[in-house]
């Protein structure tokens, strides 16, 4: 596979995540995984194999009301194999309250995600980013007022 094909396959997974978790041409967003494919997500862990794949993103797609990716501003990362970075920002709203990338500069809509695809499958997605969408976990660090400063 190219680089941009790679490409194309995470920003599939992106926008069917935007689309609760159905794809562009009408199906389950777990049809971009292998059968052995392994996420992380933060707070809740490592899922491998498509029904605890699926089980994770049930979790965290229950909390989350919409979701919504910059993909205009994504930066990619191409290693030259089966890697590739996605760095980018998202808004949306959250079941504790609604997100914007950059609205407190220090809150939650920054993310980066390290895939590895092969075979137009994702067999690993490594998702790195605040799960505190809403920005309410602020009493447990000092240079955060909770002023909304």
């Amino acid at each position: 596979m190219t680089d941009e094909q790679r490409k194309s396959v995470a920003l599939e997974y992106l926008k069917a995540f935007d689309n609760g978790g159905t794809t562009s041409s009408g199906g389950s967003i777990l049809d971009l995984f292998a059968p052995d494919a392994q996420v992380m997500f933060p707070k809740w862990g490592i899922a491998e194999g498509h029904e605890a794949i699926g089980r994770m993103f049930a979790d965290v797609g229950g909390t989350l009301k919409s979701i919504k990716h910059h993909y205009a501003e994504f930066t990619w990362i191409f290693s030259g194999g089966d890697l590739v970075v996605a760095e980018g920002t998202s808004h949306g709203e959250h079941v504790d309250g609604p997100w914007r990338a950059g609205v407190p500069d220090w809150a939650a809509g920054r993310w980066c995600d390290v895939f590895e695809i092969r075979d137009w499958l994702i067999q690993r997605c490594f998702i790195y980013l605040d799960p505190d969408y809403a920005g309410k976990d602020t009493a447990r660090y000092p240079w955060l007022q909770t002023d909304g400063a």
